[in-house]
């Protein structure tokens, strides 16, 4: 009897993923970790490498039949390595590769386990100037089982303040740095960092989930053979599924698999771990370098167009692909400024802006990025058009036909650029 689809077997997810695809084409997609998956990444993730259980690793596993499965494994491994070796420090003789965490946030927690014990000091930039909830915030089990000593940006320009850093590191002697955000639109000093780290002995640790992408094209700086290990996702600026992936330097390469597994995880989820390979050789195409330098350069251009519209934007700009606006001159809060621009086919996400004045659930900000626009193809023109939507659905973020005669316009642009990996 042949085997049912999903339609045939569970209608209502069916129809919610189709629900879903069609919002996704529809709207002009503007959450800094969000981008599209290509059909071929999609399609692998989706294979039938979901069915196996490969604990251990490459030609170590605890389980037979693993004869295909180690290959999925060692070809990402082999792609990332020979990838983001282009870009760093040394090349990519000095690299380790781990494909194996589930997410970013594993990933991360993995290097705490492979380096720290709980109570030991741990440095990370504060979540409210831009940092990660695992670089130590005190909601996170990394500010819990480890006594975080945040640092921050300076108020008058809102950049990282190197000089707060080493003064803290010197102070507190931190076992582990952490050089990373989630909502800080600048480069990163990472060869900064490492001077800190090693004047008092810490483990440097970077963070890269949200620039993978770019430092991959060399579009941003790698922390590569600089930081002793880095971390990152493998979806947001690189294109691939809902993965993790840890970089190190080889001496710490047993300590970072221990903490992988056993010590945080059990089986790999080998169809992930197959998409990553899969994103890894797209990135590797000189086409992923012009699809990196578009998403800098749509970011700069919109927040300029921004600028020029009276919203302000922190550090005045972006370097890379993603803004923090701040409505305070808009007299709106970035809770209802999101919902509204919802409404309107234009998907961001509210964001506390340094120093903000308001509660972390009611901020000033909104949090923009480009990495899923620019992938739609979406480039200059677009954008400049963008800011004139979202200017006008700030003005007027309760006048329901406003929104909906914006959400047609953006929907008609939409419609001219289709999006990588949608059914249409």
């Amino acid at each position: 009897m042949p085997e049912q689809d999903l339609t045939q077997v569970d209608a209502e997810i069916a129809k919610l993923i189709g629900e879903e695809n069609r919002r996704e084409h529809e709207s002009m997609r503007l959450i800094a970790s969000e981008n599209y998956a290509s059909r071929a990444v999609m399609e692998a993730t989706g294979s039938c490498l979901t069915n196996k259980y490969s604990e251990g690793y490459a030609r170590k596993r605890y389980y037979e039949g693993q004869a295909v499965i180690d290959q999925v494994e060692e070809l990402a491994i082999s792609r990332l390595r020979a990838l983001f070796g282009r870009t760093a420090k040394g090349g990519e003789d000095d690299i380790h590769v781990n494909v194996q965490p589930y997410s970013g946030s594993p990933a991360n927690l993995a290097v705490y386990l492979a380096f720290c014990q709980p109570g030991d000091v741990v440095m990370g930039l504060g979540l409210p100037a831009g940092g990660h909830l695992t670089h130590g915030h005190t909601v996170s089990i990394t500010g819990k089982y480890f006594k975080s000593v945040p640092y921050g940006v300076r108020r008058e320009d809102h950049r990282i303040d190197m000089d707060e850093v080493r003064k803290l590191a010197k102070e507190h002697r931190p076992k582990l740095l952490w050089a990373g955000t989630t909502a800080y639109p600048r480069t990163l000093d990472f060869a900064g960092f490492r001077e800190i780290a090693d004047e008092v002995g810490a483990i440097l640790a970077a963070d890269i989930a949200h620039i993978a992408g770019l430092v991959a094209a060399g579009v941003h700086p790698s922390p590569i053979g600089v930081a002793d290990v880095v971390t990152s996702t493998t979806h947001k600026t690189f294109r691939g599924p809902r993965g993790g992936m840890i970089f190190c330097k080889k001496v710490h390469a047993p300590a970072i698999d221990r903490a992988v597994f056993p010590g945080l995880q059990g089986g790999p989820h080998n169809h992930t771990t197959a998409a990553i390979a899969v994103a890894a050789l797209e990135a590797s195409q000189p086409g992923f370098v012009d699809y990196a330098k578009a998403v800098v350069e749509n970011a700069r251009v919109l927040a300029e167009a921004l600028v020029e519209r009276g919203f302000g934007v922190t550090t005045g700009g972006t370097d890379n692909h993603l803004m923090l606006v701040d409505l305070t001159s808009k007299n709106i809060a970035g809770k209802p400024a999101a919902q509204a621009l919802d409404r309107a086919g234009i998907v961001a996400n509210y964001n506390a802006v340094p120093f903000d004045p308001r509660k972390p659930f009611d901020p000033s900000g909104l949090r923009i990025g480009t990495p899923a626009v620019t992938s739609r193809g979406m480039g200059k023109a677009e954008m400049s058009k963008l800011a004139e939507w979202i200017d006008r659905v700030v003005a007027s973020p309760t006048d329901e036909a406003l929104l909906a005669k914006t959400a047609g316009e953006v929907k008609a642009l939409c419609d001219g650029f289709p999006a990588p990996g949608l059914r249409i």
